[in-house]
């Protein structure tokens, strides 16, 4: 039984609400920031209130864009980082599944090897191998293309590491019942493993999603044509200014646009991912 404290309840919910303030807050300021002139952004004092140009500014950059700063439409790069971020986040979650299961369940020399060979990798991500990925990607020309943009981030050791880890707490029985039943080792993967391991799944998709939605470096370097820039290059080109103010209003539009995937994602996959992220047993 719980014990009901008055006091504790009414500071538990006021930390919270204090914590959602100071994480949306930043949030409203862009959306009303891209409903007015660029300058009212840069005067000093910013409005709290909604301003006119709200169909026009949203209008302009999922239509148009803004090529003053060589930025395409939003609803472009939108595309492409959804494409990037989907197939990020399922390669990364089908290969580590297929290769903890594959170190798990399989006999075979070199097994606990070839773990720690993929486990050591975590020590380098692509910012510290980056030079040797892009003459390789450049001498396969796969610049300016989406195999470029994706297949160099498609492995995960981290999510190799969490799926080896959780097929370990799964009763040998279950592996035990399936072979008496006449099942091979896809149809046990398939049938038991993969049914079990939807939680899991879920969390790891989702942070991978994220992951490869907020790529800013990798695009940089592989990607000159505007065809495949993403959102948040995208953001990045409106912001350089050298000879120019930058119109804050068409960024703060983009900032919030670039949010609401994310956000989707997160939000269609709540229950699962949380529960990926809080169980322990299955």
């Amino acid at each position: 039984m719980v014990e009901n404290r008055p006091l504790l309840t009414f500071l538990t919910h006021l930390i919270l609400i204090l914590g959602v303030l100071v994480v949306a807050f930043p949030v409203y300021v862009a959306f009303i920031a891209s409903t007015h002139e660029p300058g009212e952004f840069v005067r000093g004092v910013m409005p709290l209130l909604p301003g006119d140009n709200f169909w026009a500014t949203y209008s302009q950059m999922l239509g148009d864009g803004w090529q003053v700063a060589g930025a395409p439409p939003v609803w472009l790069m939108l595309g492409n980082s959804t494409i990037m971020a989907l197939t990020i986040a399922i390669g990364k979650v089908a290969i580590s599944i297929l290769s903890a299961f594959a170190i798990v369940y399989f006999r075979f020399r070199f097994r606990l090897l070839a773990f720690w060979i993929i486990f050591i990798t975590l020590m380098l991500p692509v910012e510290v191998r980056i030079i040797p990925t892009y003459a390789v990607v450049a001498d396969l020309g796969m610049l300016n293309s989406y195999a470029g943009l994706t297949l160099p981030l498609i492995a995960s050791a981290t999510a190799t590491f969490l799926f080896r880890q959780f097929f370990m707490t799964v009763p040998e029985e279950l592996m035990e019942a399936s072979r008496v039943d006449g099942a091979g080792p896809m149809k046990f993967f398939k049938d038991i493993l993969l049914p079990v391991s939807i939680t899991n799944i879920a969390a790891l998709f989702v942070i991978m999603f994220i992951y490869g939605w907020v790529q800013y470096l990798w695009p940089l370097l592989v990607t000159t044509d505007e065809d495949f820039y993403t959102i948040v290059l995208g953001i990045k080109r409106l912001m350089a200014s050298s000879d120019r103010v930058p119109a804050w209003n068409l960024v703060m539009a983009t900032v919030t646009l670039a949010m609401v995937p994310p956000v989707l994602v997160v939000l269609l996959m709540q229950k699962l991912f949380v529960k990926g992220l809080t169980e322990t047993e299955k």
